[in-house]
């Protein structure tokens, strides 16, 4: 399971660096496309903060930042920590989310940003890996406040517990 959820990861990265050079090859000339008119635009932004621009000129706070989560997630996927699906899509997510936005700030000192549904709401322009960090990290908060005590297989000392239990007619 761990070296398919390293697949996804490579997946959902390649996706995002992919739509990064599309809209630098094409939208960064013009600056802005409307898509959707008074719902989505395609506006290149190079953003050297974090969401909605705070903390600008951070970027190694962000990328040490950055690599701590992605070790600390990985080391939980390694270790089977997600039993539950779900746990371990957050976990892809997150991680494909964090290394896509640091190749940006490695490779070019600021993360590029496209999607803008300003007309729609007043949001921050944003970008695949943001989508995929915010998802993963609402899936995380469903998976620890839900999810984390359900699945957990059962050790051999809780099975010979419950066998107790059964062999004394107590339920």
């Amino acid at each position: 399971m761990f070296l398919v959820s390293l697949l996804a990861v490579a997946l959902l990265v390649a996706v995002d660096q992919i739509t990064k050079y599309l809209v630098i090859t094409n939208i960064k000339p013009v600056g802005s496309v409307n898509a959707i008119p008074g719902v989505l635009n395609f506006t290149y932004t190079e953003n050297t903060g974090a969401a909605f621009g705070i903390l600008k000129d951070s970027r190694w706070v962000f990328i040490v930042g950055t690599i701590s989560i992605i070790i600390v997630v990985l080391y939980f996927m390694c270790k089977k920590v997600f039993v539950h699906p779900i746990g371990n899509i957050a976990a892809v997510l997150v991680v494909a989310g964090g290394i896509g936005n640091m190749i940006d700030r490695l490779s070019i000192g600021y993360v590029i940003d496209f999607i803008d549904v300003s007309p729609l709401f007043e949001y921050a322009v944003f970008n695949f890996a943001d989508c995929c960090v915010c998802v993963g990290a609402c899936l995380l908060i469903v998976y620890i406040l839900f999810l984390h005590d359900r699945k957990k297989p059962k050790t051999e000392a809780a099975d010979a517990a419950a066998e107790t239990v059964r062999e004394d007619g107590s339920d």
